[in-house]
C-alpha cells in the first residue's frame, strides 16, 4: 500500500505509520558485522575508545561461525538486527512524506517471546496497540492482510489490531467513524471480486514507492525469509499491481499504470 501512503501523506492527511515489530529475524548476519564495523570506525574517527565494539564484534563473529540453524541470535545481535530494520523503515517514512513524530515503532513483546515459547498471551500487545489507537484516534486504519505470509506473524498482528479495536469499539464513540482495511504485500493479492477499494496509481508515484521500498535495504536482493517466490519484493508488488491494473482496464475501466487493492474489514455489531 505505499502508494496510498503516498497519496494520502501528498493531499495533506495526518498519516502515521505503526510498525509493530522489530523484524529483527528478517536481517542476514553479516548486516549485523557491517553495521558494528562501522560503529567501530565510527568511535575511531572522534577519537573515542572502541575497545568494547571490538570485542563486541570478536564476540559476534565467534557466534556466528558456530551458529546452528534455527538457533536465536543473542539479545545483543537482536537489538542491532531491529535498529537496522527501524532505520530503513524511518528512511523509507520519510520519503513518503511522513512526519518523524508520525512514525511509531512499537516492538510487540510476541514478536521475540514467540522465539522462546509458542504459548505466549497477547494482553500486552492488546493493551500497547489500544494506547496508540487512543492516542492517534485514527478515521482510517490500514492492516496487513497477507495471511499466506509463510511466518505467520502479519496474522498474529492483524489480530492483535482486530482485538484492540474490538475492545475500544465498546466505550470509544471515534470507533464508530474509523474503518479498517486490509492490504497485501509480497505475497497473494486479493481476487478481482473481493477489492472494495481501488487506488489507482501514476508512473510517478509507482516510482516513488519503489524508492521508498529500496530505503529497506536488508530486505533487497535476497532477502531472509523470500517465501517461494525468487522475485524481489517490490519487484512483486509492482508486477502485483499492475496486474490489478490490467484486469481493471480488461473490464472496461480506465487504464492507470497500477492500482492498489483493499478489503474493508466487517465488524460484527
Amino acid at each position: 500500500m505505499g502508494g496510498t501512503f503516498i497519496r494520502l501523506a501528498d493531499q495533506g492527511h495526518d498519516v502515521h505509520v505503526a510498525y509493530q515489530t522489530s523484524g529483527n529475524t528478517a536481517v542476514w548476519d553479516d548486516e549485523v558485522l557491517r553495521y558494528v564495523e562501522f560503529a567501530t570506525d565510527f568511535a575511531a574517527s572522534q577519537g573515542q575508545d572502541t575497545t568494547h565494539l571490538e570485542q563486541q564484534y570478536t564476540e559476534m563473529t565467534a557466534f556466528f561461525k558456530s551458529k546452528q540453524p534455527n538457533q536465536s541470535d543473542t539479545q545483543e545481535i537482536r537489538t542491532i538486527k531491529g535498529l537496522i530494520r527501524k532505520g530503513e523503515a524511518i528512511a523509507g517514512a520519510r520519503l513518503s512524506g511522513l512526519k518523524d513524530e508520525n512514525i511509531h515503532f512499537m516492538d510487540l513483546p510476541f514478536y521475540d517471546r514467540s522465539k522462546v515459547d509458542k504459548k505466549v498471551s497477547f494482553e500486552d500487545d492488546t493493551q500497547q496497540t489500544m494506547e496508540l489507537l487512543q492516542q492517534v484516534k485514527p478515521h482510517q486504519v490500514f492492516a496487513a492482510g497477507d495471511f499466506a505470509d509463510p511466518h505467520g506473524t502479519h496474522k498474529v498482528c492483524f489480530e492483535i489490531i482486530l482485538e484492540a479495536l474490538n475492545r475500544l469499539r465498546k466505550t470509544e464513540e471515534w470507533t464508530k467513524d474509523c474503518w479498517l482495511w486490509l492490504y497485501r504485500g509480497a505475497w497473494h493479492e486479493f481476487e478481482i471480486h473481493e477489492i472494495e477499494m481501488a487506488v489507482p496509481l501514476s508512473p510517478q508515484e509507482v516510482e516513488r514507492k519503489r524508492l521508498a521500498i529500496f530505503k529497506h535495504q536488508s530486505q533487497k536482493d535476497l532477502p531472509v525469509f523470500p517465501g517461494d517466490d525468487a522475485r524481489e519484493f517490490w519487484v512483486r508488488a509492482e508486477d502485483r499491481t499492475r496486474e490489478t491494473a490490467r484486469l481493471y482496464n480488461e473490464l472496461g475501466l480506465a487504464e492507470y499504470e497500477a492500482i492498489e487493492a483493499f478489503v474493508k474489514w466487517k465488524f460484527e455489531e
